[in-house]
This record gives C-alpha cells, structure tokens and sequence, in this order.
C-alpha cells in the first residue's frame, strides 16, 4: 500500500510535453498511460514479435523514478548530468517500498527499459520517444519552439525509435519532415 500512495505522486510531475489540446503540460500519468494504449494499438509494428505484458509494464514503471529524479527534458544537457545516479537512487527507493519479489520484478523491468536490449524494451523506448513528436506535431512545435529545439537535436534524440519500429520510424520521419515545412520545427 505504501507503494500504491507513492505512486501517486505520479499525477503531479509535469512534463515539457503540453497536452495536445494546448490547456496545460502533460504529468508523468497520463504520459504512461498514453503510452500504454499505444502500445496496445501500435504492436503489430513492433520489429519483433514482442510480449505485449511487458512492454506494457515497462511503460507504466518507466518514469516512476521522477517521483525523486524529477523529469528532465532529453535536449536539457546540464540535466542529464548526474541524471542515472539520481534515477538509480529513486528506483531503489520506490520499487523497495514493495514486497521482495515485486521489488525485484519492477525494478528489473526499470532496468531493462533503460538499458534497451530487449525487443520488448526497445518498442517501448520507441513509443516513448514518438509520442512527444506526436505532441509537438497536433501544437504546432510549441514545446520545440519554447526551448530552441532543432532538427538535427530531434533527429539525433529519436532516430532510435527505428530499433523498435522501423514502421514507426518512417512515420516518425514524415512527421518531423512536415513539422519543419509547415515551421513548427526550425532546421538550424
């Protein structure tokens, strides 16, 4: 229960992302649960056939650790310092807030997710990443413009999502492609 209380903590770190509605920045929660859902209608563009339980368990554990990390913007490089010691700190403390062999699942399947060596863990990391595309694409750059994001930062920051999607790597391309035509997306 102490586990379940904490989680909920969750609803209450924001993202960069602003909801694509424009009324406010998306929290930790509905980003894991809007991951969840495109997992479940995106598999069958997953590059492997991947076990959709997992990668479902993957998305929903995945930024609990910003509980104590906080959520750090992947083109904020002064962030990104110190970012895994922090993270590793918060998975230690979070997922140890549950009974043993729950503890060991959940922080394995953190682990696995940053790490990316599985199928499963690279389709998540690959919807992970499209889905502040999808955002910046439905506001018109907004979160791109506000923080001075480049092309050549998106292209570098998501051409990982080919790992998990090759499919979904094309669209992701076309998305950005149209982004910088349309000016949501500055090239330089």
């Amino acid at each position: 229960m102490d586990f379940l209380v904490e989680i909920d903590k969750l609803k209450s770190i924001y993202r960069r992302a602003v909801l694509m509605n424009r009324s406010r920045n998306e929290n930790d929660a509905e980003h894991s649960w809007h991951l969840a859902v495109m997992a479940m209608v995106l598999l069958e563009h997953a590059n492997e056939s991947v076990d959709v339980l997992r990668v479902l368990k993957m998305l929903l554990v995945h930024d609990i650790v910003e509980i104590d990390a906080g959520d750090v913007s992947a083109y904020d490089l002064a962030g990104q310092a110190g970012k895994q010691e922090r993270e590793l700190a918060a998975a230690k403390r979070i997922f140890g807030l549950l009974p043993e062999e729950q503890r060991e699942e959940l922080f394995e399947l953190w682990v696995e997710f940053e790490e990316r060596k599985s199928a499963e863990a690279q389709f998540a990391a690959a919807l992970d990443r499209l889905a502040p595309l999808l955002h910046n694409y439905q506001t018109e750059g907004q979160t791109w413009k506000e923080h001075g994001i480049t092309l050549d930062m998106v292209l570098a920051r998501n051409s990982q999502i080919g790992q998990g999607s090759e499919r979904l790597w094309a669209f992701a391309q076309e998305i950005i492609r149209e982004s910088v035509e349309k000016g949501y997306l500055p090239e330089k």
